[in-house]
């Protein structure tokens, strides 16, 4: 298999893909833990926030990956 198969523009957006999804199992992690050690009331406290940061994080993650297909797809 080449390595120069794909752009650097495509390996840089499953770069970020993966990251995006390894922060967001991390807080689910960090939620559940939170509950079994009886920190439940900061957590839900931090949830609207991280709620809002992850849905705006995700769909700029997802308008980069849209751009990255239009652009490979035209390459």
């Amino acid at each position: 298999m080449n390595p120069n198969k794909y752009s650097n523009l495509l390996k840089l957006a499953g770069k970020f893909l993966k990251y995006f999804l390894l922060a967001i199992f991390g807080v689910a992690i960090a939620y559940i833990l939170s509950m079994s050690f009886g920190a439940v009331n900061m957590m839900i406290s931090l949830l609207p926030l991280l709620g809002h940061v992850f849905s705006r994080l995700g769909i700029l993650l997802l308008c980069f990956m849209t751009t990255t297909i239009i652009v490979e797809s035209l390459r």
